[in-house]
């Protein structure tokens, strides 16, 4: 356990003070790449330590991201320009990354030493003649340790299922022929997954068809069930550390996150005094991390707060303005802020230094700001 890091003390970072919630940001200046950014917020990017965070990285005009990571020990910051930042997940123990690379699974280190090696890949008789363009929306693991769960984009169809870390064969649990994905593993359940009613564009006739239903969940063996007790266009959902309840962002409303209890689809809900577009929870649920806009493009300009329920309090981290160029429309680059490393960091995508770069704060000085 690294007992405390002093980003003062870095080199790596630039410390950045919000005028008014007087809240400093650490922004990683040390550059690998153009585009420097932190995970979607389903998957925390840090071993369980706090020595290794890991992060996307890209090269426009090239839209593809690969892999890199900040040593905290060692104070460097390494590029692995054979990793693929697809559905990536940081091992909590380990510290090494997975991620996706067409219908497999691949595994690094975080030493400049270390060698990409292949865990498992769906099976080529399940995949036929047919295309694998997305492999899973994130890996997450079971709560047992032993599997990911895939939800996997083949031909027209769209297949969940689980997929061994030992290399065993894959255990498909459902197909669909509409699109629905950001499947995630149960944190306490191997035998349950979290996922979601997407958007679905028909390939044949070029047809969109809108979220109606977007919360699901699936036991292994079982069939899909809807979670809420009415259908809604939630958004951005993820699982709470108890495993019985489960997160997200209402659509309607624009300013609310839910929490809802897994079991009947009881919501408690928490309301921003500003749009609410991601967030992110606390093991406890004590704290939520979040991130708003005042329009959604990609690109947009956008805010990130953080709310102490003790408290009452809300604070904003940082204040992004709009990126209409090519990297501000091309790279996702919306905040996406999450609690890393149990609960230590929190770790978001910025731009306040005109870059597309990572940022990371302690929790320790936002609950201190929040009292």
């Amino acid at each position: 356990m690294i007992s405390h890091f002093d980003f003062n003390d870095s080199s790596l970072f630039t410390p950045i003070i919000h005028p008014r919630s007087g809240v400093t940001i650490y922004v990683l200046t040390r550059r690998v790449a153009p585009v420097q950014q932190g995970f979607y917020f389903v998957n925390d990017s840090m071993r369980a330590d706090g020595r290794y965070l890991w992060f996307y990285c890209a090269f426009p005009p090239a839209l593809h991201k690969t892999l890199g990571v900040i040593d905290f020990v060692d104070q460097t910051v390494r590029h692995f320009p054979e990793t693929s930042a697809s559905a990536a997940y940081v091992d909590p123990e380990t510290g090494d990354a997975f991620w996706c690379e067409g219908s497999a699974v691949w595994r690094r280190g975080p030493g400049a030493r270390d060698v990409p090696f292949l865990v498992n890949q769906l099976p080529a008789e399940l995949i036929g003649n047919r295309s694998v363009s997305s492999l899973a929306s994130h890996l997450t693991r079971s709560a047992d340790g032993s599997e990911f769960f895939i939800n996997a984009s083949v031909g027209l169809g769209y297949i969940f299922g689980s997929l061994p870390l030992d290399g065993g064969p894959f255990q498909q649990w459902w197909r669909f022929d509409r699109h629905h994905n950001h499947a995630q593993f149960s944190p306490t359940d191997p035998d349950t997954v979290l996922f979601a009613q997407e958007f679905h564009s028909d390939q044949i006739t070029g047809l969109r068809f809108p979220i109606t239903n977007r919360l699901w969940t699936m036991t292994r063996g079982g069939q899909p069930r809807p979670i809420l007790r009415e259908p809604r266009f939630v958004s951005h959902e993820w699982w709470d550390a108890d495993g019985a309840h489960v997160w997200c962002v209402d659509v309607p409303n624009n300013h609310e996150t839910w929490r809802v209890r897994l079991a009947d689809g009881e919501v408690e809900k928490f309301a921003f005094p500003r749009q609410c577009w991601h967030s992110h929870s606390s093991r406890d649920g004590r704290l939520i991390v979040g991130d708003s806009n005042n329009g959604f493009f990609r690109g947009c300009a956008s805010t990130v707060h953080l709310l102490n329920r003790d408290t009452g309090k809300i604070i904003v981290l940082a204040e992004h303005a709009e990126r209409r160029d090519y990297t501000g429309r091309n790279y996702h680059i919306d905040p996406h802020p999450r609690f890393c490393a149990n609960d230590r960091y929190v770790v978001f995508t910025t731009t306040l230094l005109g870059q597309i770069d990572l940022a990371i704060v302690p929790v320790a000085d936002l609950v201190q700001a929040t009292l």
